[in-house]
């Protein structure tokens, strides 16, 4: 199955104008493109978080790697 030709998407065209009047395409056109909106902005909200999270963990892995070296350093002088 491929794309529909024109008089199929006339057709379905139609239809969707019986269906819904032709008053209301234009509302369900502009609420799907808000949805859709919405949709992109909560999709780079989730994003930024990881980034935050990331530095933060690369923070905490340099914290752990000094104070791994200032350990191995101190048996060193001890030794």
């Amino acid at each position: 199955m491929g794309m529909p030709s024109g008089t199929e998407l006339l057709l379905i065209f139609g239809i969707v104008v019986l269906l819904f009047g032709a008053k209301k395409i234009p509302e369900l056109a502009k609420g799907i493109g808000k949805g859709i909106k919405n949709f992109k902005e909560e999709m780079k909200d989730t994003e930024e978080p990881k980034e935050v999270a990331s530095s933060e963990t690369k923070q905490v892995e340099s914290t752990a790697n000094e104070s791994s070296a200032a350990t191995q350093e101190k048996t060193t002088t001890q030794a």
